[in-house]
């Protein structure tokens, strides 16, 4: 796997709007861990699990979001994972840390913000 393809083709799809483009990215069991699930769904431990779950919280997302806009700043790589660290919403910076299964999806997600 390429990480900085990766990275590109992901930040690419969360510029472009597009809901399906951007769960392309994720198996179907994606569980994602996020300060802003707790802060904007009221969930404390601020996880969704599976696409579905994950496609409604992103959906309402985007919506809220019109301008989204997500600038990569850098690309690290692990052991069949990647941190992507940019410059998200709110003039935030993100690191978000993704593992990935077998074919190259992403299966687990965890987020840090500034």
């Amino acid at each position: 796997m390429d990480a900085h393809k990766f990275a590109e083709k992901w930040i690419k799809s969360w510029n472009s709007h597009d809901l399906d483009d951007i769960m392309a990215h994720y198996t179907e069991d994606i569980e994602i861990t996020t300060p802003m699930i707790k802060m904007a769904a009221g969930i404390d431990s601020g996880t969704l699990k599976g696409k579905k779950a994950v496609a409604d919280y992103w959906e309402k997302a985007l919506d809220k979001i019109p301008d989204l806009h997500f600038e990569l700043i850098d690309v690290t790589e692990g052991v069949d994972s990647v941190a992507l660290y940019y410059k998200s919403v709110m003039n935030k910076r993100a690191v978000e840390v993704m593992f990935f299964d077998k074919m190259g999806k992403v299966s687990k997600m965890i987020a840090h913000y500034t």
